[in-house]
């Protein structure tokens, strides 16, 4: 799936688990829509231009894992949470010169999950293919220091 700067990728999950992860995408836009469902969105390994990406959600009863830099600043104040809705950001740590996330729409007893650097490659480990992924990246300078 890849997209120009302007169009929006399509996300959908309902009532199943979907992951993207790896190089599969270009784009900085992306409309989010799951219902009673797991979603891994992988915004580390991607070939994304530099810029703000935007992640407009409408889910209910899902979980959306993002994998994104241990720098990167993600800004959910525009996010309407009804009910038990909640974006989990353990680190929270992020840089001025890292990426900014800002995601924006409305979750209804959802949950945003922000796994950074080090433990979101680790979550890309878990198959051959996306170790490839994750080695091709780091040999590329495309991960830089993980630790």
């Amino acid at each position: 799936m890849t997209a120009t700067e302007t169009d929006s990728v399509q996300i959908r999950a309902q009532n199943r688990s979907a992951k993207y992860l790896g190089d599969w995408t270009t784009a900085r836009r992306f409309d989010v829509r799951a219902s009673r469902g797991l979603l891994v969105l992988d915004l580390l390994l991607p070939r994304i231009e530099p810029g703000e990406i935007k992640i407009m959600f409408d889910i209910d009863h899902a979980a959306v894992k993002l994998l994104v830099p241990k720098d990167a600043s993600v800004d959910h104040a525009d996010l309407r949470r009804v009910g038990g809705g909640r974006v989990k950001d353990w680190t929270g740590s992020s840089s001025s010169g890292g990426r900014r996330i800002k995601l924006v729409g409305e979750m209804r007893d959802s949950e945003v999950r922000v796994h950074r650097g080090g433990v979101a490659i680790l979550s890309l480990l878990g198959s051959r293919r996306q170790r490839a992924h994750v080695c091709k990246a780091y040999r590329n300078g495309r991960l830089g220091q993980v630790v």
